[in-house]
C-alpha cells in the first residue's frame, strides 16, 4: 500500500506487470527470424564460437527469456514498500521507501535475453528503460523491446517505456550518459563499455 504522500506518477503494478512474456511467446517468430539475421552478420564478421553462442536464440532459449520475464513479473510488487520505519527520541518518524527512479539507461554485451530481463526489472519497480545492447545483437534486441512494448501500450503504459537505442555509434551512448536532467540512472553490465 502507498503512503498517503505518495504523488501518484509511477505506473499502477497490474499495468507494469502485463504478463509481457505472453509477448514474447507471441512473437517468437519475428524474434528468431531478427536474431537469424544478428547470427549471419557476426559470422560474417568472423565473430568467435563463445560470442556466437551467447547471441544465438533458439526456440528453448527463448522460453527459458520469457520464463525469467514471468519470475521477475510474479515477485511482489517493490513500489511503496517501507524497508524502515523509525521514531526518532524528537518523535518525528522517519521511513525508508522504496519508489521508482525514473528513466534508467542500460548499456550491456550482445546478450539478447538481457533486453528482456533488464527491461522486466526496471518496469517491475516502476522506472522507464532505455537499452543499449551490443551491436551485434541490435536485430534480436529491437524485435525483443517491440513486444515488449506492445503488450505494454495494449494496457496502457506508453511504449516508450522499454526503448532500444539503435544508434550503435559509441557518441551516441555517450550522448545518453550525458543526458542527466533525462535519465536519472545508467547502469553498465559486463566487460568493458
Amino acid at each position: 500500500m502507498l503512503p498517503a504522500w505518495w504523488p501518484g506518477w509511477t505506473l499502477p503494478h497490474a499495468r507494469r506487470c502485463c504478463r509481457p512474456w505472453r509477448a514474447l511467446e507471441s512473437n517468437a517468430g519475428s524474434i528468431l527470424a531478427a536474431n537469424a539475421r544478428d547470427l549471419a552478420a557476426a559470422r560474417d564478421k568472423g565473430i568467435g564460437t563463445a560470442m556466437l553462442d551467447r547471441l544465438a536464440l533458439d526456440p528453448g532459449r527463448l522460453l527459458a527469456m520469457a520464463d525469467a520475464v514471468r519470475e521477475v513479473a510474479a515477485l511482489p510488487d517493490p513500489v511503496g514498500q517501507v524497508t524502515c520505519d523509525d521514531v526518532r527520541p524528537n518523535g518525528i518518524r522517519v521511513q525508508k521507501v522504496r519508489v521508482p527512479l525514473g528513466v534508467i539507461a542500460m548499456i550491456y554485451e550482445a546478450r539478447p535475453n538481457v533486453t528482456a530481463e533488464a527491461a522486466a526489472l526496471c518496469l517491475k519497480a516502476g522506472n522507464a528503460v532505455v537499452l543499449r545492447g551490443g551491436s551485434e545483437a541490435i536485430h534480436s534486441n529491437t524485435a525483443i523491446a517491440q513486444a515488449l512494448a506492445t503488450a505494454l501500450q495494449a494496457n496502457g503504459v506508453p511504449a516508450a517505456a522499454v526503448t532500444v537505442l539503435t544508434d550503435l555509434r559509441r557518441e551516441a551512448m555517450l550522448e545518453l550518459l550525458q543526458l542527466h536532467e533525462l535519465v536519472d540512472l545508467a547502469i553498465p553490465r559486463g566487460g568493458e563499455v
